[in-house]
């Protein structure tokens, strides 16, 4: 359950601590890579009930490491906020940090934690922790709601997440942080084209490749 302060008390700030666990049978290393995409957590938070979230990458340092910068729109019961991120650790396989660097949460970290219990079983642990003012965003967002809808948002990503790594779920695009980073440079000289169509233009590059080694 999220661990609130007195929200009746106006003298002190919201602090919320939301964290939800979950082991997938996996490799750590491949669900490691799938989070470290935060626009592929963010998919599985997509067409919940009045809640929503979607990621932008911004800024992408060394397979989004340390230092890559992201932008969160959030959809939370018919409100929308919008606030950029900044990715603080990043341990392979390990742990991912990110704090927000801009926006009207006074607080915002997110960090997930990644512990290989076997060789084919890894537990996933999220954790947000967020301190929100008692301006207007207050006045947006009712407190407890939020709390409740972070919550449940954490946990059916979490399910959905589990359902895609362990093949229960659709196919995800899924595909390593080296290809990624190449695949978004091909994706600028495109004019920024959507990846469906950079991945159908490099695999048509692909086959005229093979076809005239063949030939």
């Amino acid at each position: 359950m999220p661990k609130t302060l007195n929200d009746h008390d106006k003298d002190l700030p919201a602090l919320t601590l939301v964290s939800k666990s979950i082991d997938i049978k996996a490799p750590v290393e491949t669900v490691f890579t799938y989070f470290a995409r935060p626009e592929h957590v963010s998919d599985q938070l997509k067409d919940q009930e009045r809640v929503g979230m979607t990621v932008i990458p911004m800024d992408i340092k060394d397979g989004m490491g340390v230092g890559t910068t992201f932008r969160i729109i959030g959809d939370f019961d018919g409100k929308r906020i919008t606030w950029d991120c900044e990715t603080t650790q990043f341990d392979r396989n390990e742990k991912i940090s990110a704090k927000m660097i801009e926006g009207k949460f006074k607080r915002w970290e997110i960090t997930n934690e990644f512990k290989a219990l076997s060789d084919n079983l890894t537990r996933v642990t999220m954790t947000v922790d967020y301190e929100m003012p008692f301006g207007p965003l207050g006045g947006i967002v009712d407190k407890i709601k939020f709390a409740k809808s972070a919550e449940r948002g954490m946990e059916n990503a979490l399910y959905n997440v589990r359902g895609l790594l362990e093949g229960n779920g659709s196919i995800p695009v899924y595909i390593t942080l080296d290809a990624y980073q190449k695949l978004l440079a091909e994706k600028k000289k495109m004019n920024n084209a959507p990846v469906s169509s950079v991945l159908t233009a490099i695999l048509e590059k692909y086959s005229k490749v093979q076809a005239e080694i063949k030939n």
